[in-house]
């Protein structure tokens, strides 16, 4: 298996570190960072990243906006919700648009580490 491919579409130049530490290993390769949702969406149809760590509050264009144009795109993209919020309004729109994996910020490298190999695993 290749490495895991992953797109990280997060306005916190803090956050990038963050997930690029977490996932410094051999197994996941970050293919993009993206700083707001009109960037990730652009991203992610140039480069096809296997998983993507989107948050909600950003400029531009939010995630979930973000989020739904890409499950328009390709209705089997992995998406991690990433919020520091945890709002039931933005957690049941994110469910209705099909993501179904959430993280709250601040959030433990195994926690992230283990939503990317479920999400990965199922689409494989």
């Amino acid at each position: 298996m290749g490495n895991i491919r992953i797109l990280i579409v997060d306005d916190s130049p803090f956050i990038h570190k963050t997930i690029t530490r977490a996932l410094g290993n051999d197994e996941y390769e970050i293919c993009g960072i993206a700083s707001n949702g009109r960037e990730g969406v652009d991203m992610y149809a140039a480069l096809k990243p296997d998983v993507i760590t989107m948050d909600i509050t950003m400029p531009v264009m939010d995630g979930l906006a973000a989020s739904k144009e890409i499950m328009m795109k390709n209705p089997r993209a992995k998406i991690i919700m990433l919020s520091a919020l945890g709002d039931e309004k933005s957690l049941n729109e994110a469910k209705t648009i099909g993501i179904s994996t959430f993280l709250q910020k601040p959030f433990k490298n195994d926690d992230l580490i283990g939503a990317i190999q479920k999400i990965y695993g199922e689409s494989c």
